[in-house]
């Protein structure tokens, strides 16, 4: 026994269960502590239409509504911030609510936009809003603010009595969702999942060809083996998502055109990870998965199929800006469900990885080059094996 407590890789092995309980509490604890503690951090957009009492009830639902409000944009210009998730929820007051309230047979619309293609937290959010607006509405309605607004109408104090009384379930919620999810957990979580899958290969991958670099530049030239790396990271990068996306479209099916999308979208994911992780091993050798791993685990918080990146805390919310799970992620919501501001998505992926290359060759430029003593010697195994 005290053989196997003094033996290195035993004490190291000890060290990393102690590492990683740390960095996976600790990071999941402050970052999902958002929930719902932020949902006030998000937006949602109230367009009134309603020249006689609109005002009055968007008034009083942004002293009511957890959330900030925007009351300036057109029905539009509101809907295009829903597709691009700028914003997760509409409220929409028509022009003709107030009349249809007071007209005999007539029932005033509410209409609510959600844009389903948001995390799961988001959108049962603004389902639950939208019932909790609908009743405060009527709640207004039928108030003595309300009899005083009809009165103001020049309605006499009876008759604004009587259509108070008569309104009671005048109003009717129209609930739209744009881009649906397809039913079950594993759909909505999809994007994560197939990011993450891809994420952690690459991580795992970028260090053992970061130890056959190391072993190999020396008999190739530094910068021969560097450039011969990045074509099978690039070969590797095109056909290693086939097999996970294979495994997810066999079980559920979004035709072959959003195949070969998330094909695409995936094969430069895995690209941008391989050479994202790869500074660190580069620049720390082995012990550069002690830096990987907790960016890791930041990115499933950062990535944002959980935590919208308005809600998130100030460090995740930071990451998310060069974490290449946010792009990718938000790229499978685009591709599966709907979505915009794809070209935005792809063009932050491209320069994380762009970035991160660049990092690398700069490391590699000052890195040592250790010669083989036997020329004629194939190369062994990585040292971290």
């Amino acid at each position: 026994m005290k053989a196997f407590l003094k033996n290195k890789m035993i004490m190291s092995g000890v060290f990393m269960i102690v590492f990683y309980q740390i960095i996976m509490i600790g990071i999941f604890m402050s970052g999902y502590s958002a929930v719902p503690k932020n949902l006030p951090d998000l937006t949602v957009a109230i367009v009134n239409e309603d020249p006689q009492s609109g005002a009055k009830f968007v008034e009083q639902l942004k002293e009511q509504l957890p959330f900030h409000v925007v009351t300036d944009a057109s029905l539009d210009q509101a809907k295009q911030q829903l597709e691009d998730r700028e914003i997760p929820f509409i409220m929409h007051i028509p022009a003709d609510f107030t009349g249809k309230l007071s007209a005999q047979g007539e029932q005033a619309k509410l209409d609510f936009f959600i844009n389903e293609s948001n995390p799961a937290t988001v959108t049962s959010s603004m389902h639950s809003v939208a019932n909790q607006v609908s009743s405060s509405i009527i709640a207004q309605i039928q108030s003595q603010s309300f009899e005083g607004l009809l009165q103001g109408m020049k309605m006499p104090a009876d008759q604004s009595k009587q259509t108070v009384e008569s309104i009671m379930g005048k109003v009717e919620t129209n609930i739209v969702s744009t881009n649906p999810q397809p039913a079950g957990t594993h759909n909505q979580m999809a994007p994560m999942f197939l990011t993450m899958a891809s994420y952690v290969g690459a991580m795992i991958y970028s260090m053992m060809s970061i130890g056959t670099l190391n072993q190999l530049k020396g008999r190739m030239g530094k910068w021969r083996a560097f450039g011969a790396l990045q074509g099978v990271n690039a070969l590797l990068s095109l056909i290693a998502p086939l097999v996970g996306l294979a495994v997810y479209f066999s079980v559920h099916g979004y035709g072959a055109e959003a195949f070969l999308q998330m094909w695409m979208v995936h094969a430069l994911e895995m690209f941008v990870a391989i050479t994202f992780t790869s500074l660190f091993c580069l620049l720390l050798g082995q012990a550069g998965m002690i830096v990987n791993l907790p960016i890791l685990l930041t990115q499933t918080i950062a990535n944002g199929a959980v935590v919208p990146r308005e809600m998130m805390p100030a460090y995740f919310e930071w990451f998310s800006y060069i974490s290449p799970m946010y792009y990718t992620v938000h790229l499978d919501y685009n591709v599966l469900f709907g979505g915009g501001r794809t070209a935005e998505y792809l063009l932050g992926l491209g320069l994380v990885g762009l970035g991160a290359l660049i990092v690398n060759s700069v490391i590699h430029q000052f890195k040592a080059v250790r010669k083989p003593l036997d020329n004629a010697e194939t190369a062994g195994q990585p040292v971290f094996m």
